[in-house]
């Protein structure tokens, strides 16, 4: 079982004819549905306003198998808004207008409890007033629960810098997996190779560090070593939602390894790189995917093991 931490927001995505379109989207709830949808039990902890916009983002949720964590706020006066800007290459940019509010008390108590991983990450961990509920949840549960981070960053919306990168790695901190694109590290690091600032994230406790590089594939690492592997060909329509779908098949392919839970963290840290590839293939088969069809419309497990048996599996790499 997996719990999802974050917002959960309406993209309304702009095509370069200059229509307008409302899709499902937000980091952490395309996480939740991208799991739910690849076969993983997953609970989602958001925030949802009580008009149109709220109401088709719960209809998608549920079509989608996502269990709504009861302690979600369900009174925001709207839902928010990302309006996504995708260019002639499918590359996409985002305006954002996000409520994030405080959980009212004791609404997190049982939070995920029960939960092999909690995941979070993007505006949820680091937009006040509501990421300090986020962030004090994430120790809470850090002794039961393996912690999943993916920083996500967006700077219009973080402020200062050397403050907003003192607050993403207090979390890396206190992660297990972390999960971070090559665009969010030039911003977090200017200047910096992702591989050293991986291996400093592994000397902060994390077990696995994973950095996204777009056409240049993907590099992991545990202490035991780094791998890289390529990325998948694919005629991209849009690449919105795609390092979401990225970070549920890597957590989905962890848990079939069984790599997921509190128990597990020293077995993932201790995993050899042979594992680390093969759990890298697969989320770049899953983020692939999305790229492939309009907004996040992340693909089913059936839908990647039909491929599969037509194409043949992801190449190493």
């Amino acid at each position: 079982m997996i719990t999802v931490v974050g917002e959960t927001l309406v993209d309304l995505i702009e095509d370069p004819p200059g229509e307008v379109v409302a899709h499902p989207g937000g980091s952490p709830a395309n996480v939740a549905v991208a799991l739910a949808r690849l076969g993983l039990p997953t609970t989602l902890l958001t925030q949802l306003g009580d008009d149109a916009h709220g109401r088709m983002l719960r209809a998608h949720l549920a079509g989608s198998g996502v269990r709504l964590d009861p302690g979600s706020v369900p009174d925001l006066p709207s839902t928010s808004v990302a309006r996504t800007r995708v260019d002639a290459d499918g590359q996409a940019g985002y305006d954002f207008h996000i409520a994030w509010r405080s959980f009212p008390g004791g609404s997190l108590t049982g939070t995920g409890v029960h939960a092999d991983c909690l995941h979070t990450g993007s505006l949820g961990a680091i937009l006040p007033p509501g990421a300090d509920d986020v962030r004090a949840l994430v120790r809470a549960r850090r002794a039961t629960t393996m912690i999943s981070y993916d920083p996500n960053c967006r700077p219009s919306l973080m402020g200062d810098r050397t403050t907003a990168r003192r607050r993403v790695e207090d979390l890396v901190a206190v992660s297990d997996i972390v999960k971070v694109s090559h665009e969010d590290l030039a911003w977090l690091h200017p200047g910096r190779g992702h591989e050293q600032v991986g291996r400093e994230w592994l000397d902060l406790g994390v077990s696995l560090v994973v950095v996204t590089r777009g056409a240049g594939g993907a590099w992991g690492a545990t202490r035991r070593g780094a791998v890289q592997v390529d990325a998948r060909p694919v005629e991209v329509v849009d690449t919105v939602g795609a390092g979401d779908a990225f970070t549920a098949g890597l957590l989905a392919a962890l848990s079939d390894l069984g790599l997921l839970g509190a128990t597990r963290r020293a077995a993932l840290a201790a995993a050899d790189r042979d594992d680390v590839a093969a759990v890298l293939r697969h989320a770049v088969h899953v983020a692939a995917w999305t790229c492939r069809r309009r907004g996040a419309n992340p693909p089913t497990r059936a839908e990647l093991s039909a491929e599969e048996r037509a194409v043949g599996p992801p190449l190493a790499g």
